[in-house]
């Protein structure tokens, strides 16, 4: 593992910024018929999303479980709740979400 100095976290501290992060949720009628559709659109939205810099990281959970995905957004706590109450799934009941506030440094990725 990469030796990590004092100095270098004290340098890395100035650089970091605030995020928020969504868990979502299956919602009330997230087993309703004809959800495929509005899953689709939500998936459409995600991808404008990140194609506009407000969703860095999006994660889809792939099995079932209380948790739908995870999404980190490049947006303060209230701009991602005004952002979240517009998505097609949340408005139709199929989902629901959680944010928290959280800090990251600019430039991290998943690796490709």
């Amino acid at each position: 593992m990469t030796t990590i100095t004092d100095e270098y976290m004290y340098s890395m501290f100035p650089t970091i910024k605030e995020y928020c992060i969504v868990l979502l949720k299956p919602g009330p009628k997230a087993n309703q018929s004809g959800v495929e559709k509005l899953i689709w659109e939500h998936g459409r939205r995600n991808f404008a999303l990140r194609a506009d810099g407000l969703l860095s990281i999006v994660c889809p959970v792939t099995v079932e479980a209380d948790l739908s995905g995870l999404g980190i957004f490049n947006a303060s706590v209230d701009e991602t709740k005004k952002i979240m109450d517009e998505d097609p799934g949340v408005v139709a009941g199929v989902f629901v979400y959680e944010t928290y506030p959280c800090r990251s440094f600019p430039g991290d990725s998943l690796p490709g």
